[in-house]
């Protein structure tokens, strides 16, 4: 049989070639199948956002329903997707995978977007305290704490259950169809259409909502996880109704201790809709995106750090140089051993000759 070496290398073409085909075939359809999930989940969500509204006016009171409802939406949001990721992707930790791992630091991570969300709101409103004021007035009732404690738990879940909605499973699976920077474009724009169903809203409310969830999507992006986006969507809310008594989405009556009515302009207020509708919010909004990458810098490293991992085949250097230097001089006869001889020390030459004297005196004298 004739050896072609042409032919072994044409038939080593074809197969790479045949492998990149299949490869590049299967990595299309993986993005296909990713981008299904991604508009499963999208309508997974608003059918459990119409099951929690009916099951919180069919369970609880008008007082309690607000609540509720938000618990409801939270739960069906982390079980479906959950659900979601075990039978079609495989998940061994779904709740971990879909962003809430109980890893170390992440109570830390939400209390850092916590204090951001409390910072972004002061800064909004310490300009309107210059341009006309807040008028605030107080309630001492012992009730009122009481529906304090049950507003902080609203906002809480209502925080978890938009992270989880806009940043979990849905975000994850149009991220591997079209990459990070699409899903962060296109998930800002779909909280923002959301967003504007609300009663009251606007296009600044629209605008607004849209810087929000870039900078929700950076900060899940740079932590992997939903702790730190999830803090600092909260601190941004609760800051503004129980801290300030204002206005969140056109919605005043989460502030039962504090109420704040502002006194300024509509670009810098938003009026009535709250600091959701006004420019400056933003403006500034915008402005904390490189002071967000700044703080989260260590996370970044830790979670987003490429793993190197080693690779290759083990190579004797030795022995390579050896087979190098053989093929180019000849094969070396290994060198004859030398021998060595040991043997028996002779007595030294003093001894010899003091035993010689002894012997002839000893003869003189007899």
């Amino acid at each position: 049989m004739e050896f072609d070496p042409q032919s072994l290398r044409r038939e080593a073409s074809m197969s790479a070639s045949g492998s990149a085909s299949g490869n590049a075939s299967g990595a299309s359809m993986s993005r296909v199948r990713a981008y299904l999930e991604f508009l499963a989940a999208v309508l997974y969500f608003f059918l459990a956002r119409v099951l929690a509204h009916l099951g919180a006016q069919s369970l609880v009171s008008e007082d309690w329903s607000p609540l509720t409802e938000q618990a409801m939406l939270a739960f069906l949001l982390l079980v479906g997707y959950a659900a979601m990721g075990f039978w079609l992707d495989r998940e061994a930790d779904p709740v971990s995978d879909q962003g809430l791992p109980r890893r170390a630091g992440f109570a830390r991570e939400a209390g850092m977007g916590v204090a951001t969300g409390w910072a972004l709101t002061l800064v909004c409103v310490l300009p309107m305290l210059a341009a006309g004021g807040i008028v605030i007035s107080f309630s001492v009732q012992a009730g009122s704490w009481g529906w304090l404690a049950a507003d902080a738990g609203f906002f809480a879940l209502l925080a978890l259950g938009e992270e989880i909605a806009f940043r979990g499973y849905g975000f994850q699976r149009f991220a591997r169809a079209l990459g990070p920077v699409a899903a962060t474009m296109v998930f800002a724009l779909y909280y923002a259409l959301v967003q504007i169903m609300i009663p009251g809203s606007n296009r600044t409310s629209f605008v607004v909502s849209l810087a929000l969830g870039l900078l929700l999507s950076v900060a899940y992006l740079r932590t992997r996880a939903l702790w730190l986006s999830w803090g600092l969507n909260f601190g941004w809310k609760a800051s503004q109704a129980l801290l300030f008594g204002l206005a969140v989405n056109g919605d005043s009556s989460h502030s039962p201790v504090v109420q704040g009515y502002p006194m300024g302009p509509l670009w810098l207020t938003g009026g009535g809709f709250g600091l959701d509708a006004a420019w400056f919010a933003f403006f500034v909004l915008l402005a904390a995106l490189p002071f967000l990458n700044r703080i989260t810098r260590e996370l970044d490293f830790r979670y987003n750090a490429p793993v190197l991992t080693p690779g290759g085949i083990p190579v004797d250097l030795d022995a390579a140089a050896r087979a190098q230097h053989e093929a180019a001089m000849g094969a070396s006869e290994p060198a004859n051993s030398a021998l060595v001889q040991i043997a028996a020390a002779s007595a030294p030459a003093e001894k010899e000759g003091s035993g010689v004297r002894g012997q002839g005196t000893g003869d003189s004298e007899q």
